[in-house]
């Protein structure tokens, strides 16, 4: 193969992987959620919105993982676990 060919299929790709990004972003346009100031200047989500993360970072590092380790075959009798 060649320094031109190389150098062709190279800026193919590129143009291909470019007009999949313009495909891609073109395809869902993203929306933000109506934001209406009776629900977002409530108490309890000014605190969900401290809370949120937490439970989220509890789920991925601690629940998630026990669940698979509670799922393993040789431990499912142990903790009960049923498909």
């Amino acid at each position: 193969m060649g320094h031109r060919e190389f150098r062709a299929g190279a800026r193919a790709r590129r143009l291909g992987a470019g007009l999949a990004l313009v495909c891609a972003l073109g395809a869902a346009p993203a929306g933000a959620d109506d934001y209406d100031p009776r629900e977002a200047g409530h108490p309890l989500r000014i605190y969900a919105y401290v809370l949120h993360p937490v439970g989220w970072l509890l789920d991925v590092a601690i629940l998630r993982p026990a669940h698979w380790i509670g799922h393993l075959p040789g431990v499912r009798a142990v903790f009960g676990h049923t498909d």
